[in-house]
């Protein structure tokens, strides 16, 4: 049974960590997945697979949530270029969105299991 408080804190602390990490572009971002999937496997408890599947959820749920937020605004940035360049830009930022969402889904997954053991 998914315990939806673990992944919602999971989320807020990856959001909150990084908006942070902004200082750091590549290891301050992987490291807020860490620290968001910890936070969640920590709270799930459960063993190795429960908080993996937590982490795995915050992570996942954090990463779709920042994808459809940057594509929507870089799709009306885009539109001063035309329709065209509004689909782009949301074409192109949802695309590279699913790839960052499967790096923080990843990272989020491995720490969650590691918190839950700490549980």
């Amino acid at each position: 049974m998914t315990n939806w408080k673990a992944v919602g804190v999971g989320f807020v602390v990856m959001v909150i960590a990084g908006a942070l990490a902004t200082g750091a572009p590549i290891v301050g971002h992987i490291g807020a997945g860490i620290i968001g999937g910890l936070a969640a496997g920590y709270l799930a408890g459960g063993g190795l697979i429960n908080g993996a599947w937590h982490g795995l959820l915050a992570g996942s749920v954090a990463g779709i949530a920042l994808t459809l937020i940057f594509a929507v605004v870089f799709g009306v940035i885009g539109l001063a270029g035309g329709p065209l360049g509004g689909a782009l830009g949301f074409g192109g930022v949802l695309v590279g969105g699913l790839v960052v969402t499967v790096i923080l889904a990843v990272d989020s997954a491995l720490a969650g299991a590691i918190g839950a053991v700490f549980s």
